[in-house]
Formats: structure tokens, C-alpha cells, sequence
């Protein structure tokens, strides 16, 4: 997939993602065929970008396949989104909606547990907020189903996904999504959430008093530098662990108002390296042995030359098996080869070529790896 803004999209390209508005009412549907129609419209609305398949407007690439079905995450925001409103309006958390959808994205979770690996791209045009909560959830729930945990215990964990931030509706907007730095009194508004969504659904009866410690606890951590009580070790609850992991994932992965979102790579990079000791280390690796960093399709420059991601083996995220198919010159090889990085000494990968810099490279060497996708 490459994410391009709306004046270089041409007739032919395929959205690689179905694109919809804060209300989950769908623009595009995942893979139509763009024409000038539908740019001019997605202009017109303010899309700023859009993921496609391929450059090439002739190579008609599938999309990926989806792990959860689209049209369920979609039915999944518009729930949170509900819940967090009741509970503003009425102080009643109702969740029944919740648990029913909870069910639909476990059953998509356990039918394609093989393909969780490929799991990374989350994204929607919507409200930042309730996807997120949404993320979280499927995330939290994909690594409490690699820690073996009962039907019951993983619907807990979703619950508690969707929930975590409901202490952010005493949040103004105008904070959550400022554009720039916040001031130490706004940052230490945004402190108060977790404690404001452990008081909210403290006063809830129909629900685990656990979703409620999950809530409090999400943005501590293990080396006692989180809040809101700078908790360390095993005072933090094991799924707090988990929701905590998938919550700074899917920030880091998240555009927001004051960033772009990181690649997955990177955001490996800060929850190993730069976050050490922050996370469960058991729990973390885990994860990322289960969440591809370089994902199907990721275009990386490494000691051999350029390559193209072509599979993803879980355990083996680090180290995909790639399509080797220009020189580190950037010269097209007469013959592309398979390379499987695991069979190759450590730091094979140089650099992820994403955004601008990859845009540039494709017309340099004036084909589209992804053509390489097609062949065997």
C-alpha cells in the first residue's frame, strides 16, 4: 500500500482501504477502482490522503485481506461512540451493544488466527477517539489470544479496550486534538483521565470491577514513570499490561492533529528501544512477534539492495521474506530473487522507504515493486 495525497491519485488506482466519515457512513468502499468522479469528490470532502494499492494505475492490485471485517469495526465505533455519549448524557454505561459486537470481532479474531501476523493497519477515516478505543480493543484481544486465555477472559479484555478512555469525555475536544504543544496545565488535564474513567465506571454496576482497574491503570508503567500513581511491577494488573501495549501502539501508528502517524517499524523501534522498561517484556515481545513490522507490501532498502515484503512468518516478524529487485544503487536487477531474512545476518534492513521519499523512488526507477505481489 502507498498513502498518497489526493492530487496524485489517478484514474484506475485502487483504495486499499474503504474510506468513511465520523459517523461510519462510507465514501469509498476497500478496493474501487478510483476515476475522476471520485477524486474530485474526495477532494471536495477533505480527504487529504488516500491508501492505494499500487502507483501504477494499470496494476490493478487487490487489498489486503481484512483479519476483522470492515463493516464490523465500522458497527464497533458506532457503539463506543454511543456508550461514551449514554454514559455522558444519563451516567448509565449500557454495553449491551458492546457485548454483541464483542462476539462478531472474536469470531473474526479466532477464524483467522493464522493471519493474525498481518494484523497492522487499523486505519479509518473517522473520529479519532472511538477507533482508537476500537483498536484497542482488537489489539488488547489479539494478544490475550496468544496468551491462551478462556472465551469469557478475552470478551473482559475487549470490554475493557473499548472502554479504557472513557474518562476522555471530561476532556475538551479543543485540547485532545490541539495541533501543537500542549501547556503543562492541558497536560496535566490529560493526566486526570484515567482517574476520571476509573471514577466513571467505578459507579457502574452491570460491569467487572476489573474494566474499571484497567481504565485507572493503562497509562502506568512498569518502571514507575506512568500515572496517574506511578505504580511499578506487578502492582500493575496483567491486562492493564496488555491494553497499555495496544493503546501506545495504535497512538504511535495513529495521524494526529500535532503528528503523522509513525510506520510499524518505527514504532517497534520506540516501544523496545526508547520505552525500555516501560512494558512487559514477555508481553511486548509477543506482540511484535505477532504484529508484522514490516508489513506485506513495505518497500526497504537492505545491505543486498532494494526489496519488496513479500511474506510475513509469525515468530519471524523481524525478518520478512523479501523480493529482492534493484541493487543499493537503486539499478533494477535483470532477474528479482527471493531472499528470506531469517537465513541472513542480523541488521539486513537499512531503511523503510515510506511517504514522499517512496513516492520518489518508484518514479526513479519508473516501475512499481508491487508488481512483484502478483508473482510467484
Amino acid at each position: 500500500m502507498i498513502d498518497l495525497p489526493i492530487k496524485k491519485l489517478r484514474e484506475g488506482m485502487i483504495t486499499a482501504q474503504g474510506i468513511y466519515n465520523s459517523q461510519g457512513a462510507s465514501y469509498l468502499t476497500k478496493g474501487t477502482s478510483l476515476n475522476k468522479h471520485y477524486i474530485a469528490r474526495l477532494g471536495k470532502i477533505g480527504i487529504p490522503n488516500v491508501n492505494v494499492t499500487s502507483i501504477d494505475p494499470t496494476l490493478t492490485l487487490p487489498p489486503p485481506d481484512d483479519i476483522v471485517q470492515e463493516k464490523t469495526r465500522i458497527t464497533a465505533i458506532h457503539r463506543v461512540f454511543g456508550t461514551f455519549q449514554s454514559l455522558e448524557k444519563s451516567g448509565l454505561c449500557s454495553v449491551g451493544g458492546l457485548h454483541d459486537i464483542s462476539e462478531s470481532i472474536l469470531m473474526d479474531l479466532i477464524t483467522q488466527r493464522k493471519n493474525l501476523v498481518q494484523l497492522t493497519d487499523l486505519r479509518l477515516h473517522d473520529d479519532y477517539t472511538f477507533s482508537h478505543s476500537v483498536n484497542v480493543a482488537i489489539l488488547s484481544t489479539m494478544l490475550g489470544l496468544l496468551c491462551h486465555y478462556s472465551k469469557g477472559t478475552l470478551l473482559t479484555l475487549m470490554l475493557s479496550g473499548f472502554l479504557h478512555d472513557i474518562g476522555k469525555t471530561t476532556i475538551s475536544a479543543k485540547i485532545l486534538n490541539k495541533p501543537y504543544g500542549l501547556t503543562s496545565k492541558e497536560l496535566e488535564l490529560i493526566h486526570t483521565h484515567p482517574a476520571a474513567g476509573g471514577q466513571k465506571l467505578r459507579t457502574q454496576t452491570n460491569l467487572p470491577s476489573l474494566i474499571e482497574k484497567i481504565a485507572l491503570q493503562h497509562h502506568e508503567r512498569l518502571d514507575g514513570s506512568g500515572y496517574p500513581s506511578a505504580l511499578t511491577g506487578n502492582n500493575i494488573h496483567r491486562f492493564s499490561r496488555i491494553v497499555a501495549i495496544a493503546d501506545v501502539y495504535d497512538a504511535l501508528t495513529s495521524n494526529r492533529p500535532y503528528k503523522k502517524a509513525y510506520s510499524p517499524s518505527v514504532a517497534y523501534q520506540i516501544m523496545t528501544k526508547c520505552s525500555k522498561g516501560q512494558f512487559d517484556e514477555e508481553l511486548l515481545q509477543l506482540f511484535f512477534d505477532n504484529v508484522a513490522v514490516y508489513p506485506v507490501g513495505t518497500i526497504i532498502r537492505t545491505l543486498f539492495g532494494y526489496g519488496i515484503v513479500k511474506k510475513i512468518k509469525s515468530g519471524q516478524t523481524k525478518t520478512p521474506v523479501i523480493c529482492l529487485f534493484a541493487n543499493k544503487n537503486g539499478c533494477m536487477l535483470h532477474r528479482p530473487m527471493h531472499i528470506d531474512l531469517c537465513q541472513c545476518p542480523p541488521d539486513m534492513i537499512q531503511q523503510v522507504l515510506e511517504g514522499s521519499e517512496l513516492y520518489h523512488f518508484v518514479h526513479q526507477i519508473q516501475t512499481d515493486p508491487a508488481k512483484y505481489l502478483k508473482e510467484e
